[in-house]
């Protein structure tokens, strides 16, 4: 049984969002795979199996099992041409708890189709403003996560957030954004979710459902540039579409491994 470690959301090792791909073959109960999961503790572990058209994935990070991840899928579409399991053309198509996902291939780049999660206005949970220690321009809510604008892209980039004082909250995640300070981007962000077992995502692509509808209708553009400033960093192509949003970036395989057939 194959195993992947993938750096998305990058062109270079060591930056982006790392995730581990699993290639089954046959379905695996959600015990085993959240042990997997556990095992890696990376933030997220996509499993994979041929399923009618296309392929079966889940994700789940080293505590639960999640309802859609961006770089977990495009680390799941590169592997899946890389080892020659689609041809270069073929599109990648996934089937999820969130619906049919779909990957292509567009030069050096994925770009992922992925629902949109837009987000209504709403009030703050008490204590959240402690928690991160600033204050919010705005906050809304996704279906997933909370989302807070900030001043300026220095406030984004200096969060020093409690962590656990944000887990004691029970809200999934917290993405946190501005206005981008450079012409090189035209928003920023960081994600964080300590009660879903991961305190901050590298570089989330599923925030960007959510992100990229909020930045198109302030900024009036419909194809924009994001940057998720966490240490790591990383940088997201974000298109969209209706009820649709498209996210495009690179991705590099950093290892290869097996599974021990003992564990199996």
């Amino acid at each position: 049984m194959r195993i992947f470690q993938v750096d998305a959301f990058t062109d270079k090792p060591f930056a982006g969002n790392p995730a581990a791909v699993c290639i089954l073959p046959q379905p695996r109960d959600e015990a085993w795979m959240q042990n997997v999961a556990r095992e890696m503790n990376l933030s997220e572990t996509a499993f994979l199996h041929r399923q009618n058209d296309g392929f079966s994935l889940r994700w789940f990070t080293p505590a639960v099992e999640v309802e859609l991840c961006g770089h977990a899928t495009l680390a799941s579409a590169h592997v899946l041409w890389e080892i020659g399991l689609l041809a270069p053309g073929e599109q990648a198509r996934f089937h999820t708890r969130s619906g049919l996902l779909t990957a292509e291939r567009k030069g050096e780049e994925i770009e992922l189709n992925f629902p949109t999660t837009p987000e209504r206005p709403t009030d703050a949970p008490p204590g959240l403003g402690e928690a991160l220690g600033v204050a919010f321009k705005y906050i809304g809510r996704s279906k997933f996560d909370y989302l807070v604008e900030v001043e300026s892209e220095e406030v984004v980039r200096d969060l020093r957030p409690d962590f656990v004082a944000l887990k004691s909250l029970s809200i999934r995640g917290l993405m946190v954004t501005s206005a981008a300070a450079s012409s090189a981007y035209d928003f920023v962000s960081r994600f964080f979710a300590p009660g879903a077992g991961v305190d901050e995502d590298p570089v989330t692509g599923s925030a960007h459902c959510c992100l990229g509808p909020y930045w198109s209708e302030r900024l009036g553009k419909e194809e924009m540039v994001a940057y998720q400033a966490s240490e790591r960093g990383g940088v997201v192509r974000v298109r969209v579409a209706g009820d649709r949003v498209y996210l495009g970036g690179r991705a590099v395989t950093i290892l290869r491994g097996e599974l021990m057939e003992s564990i199996l």
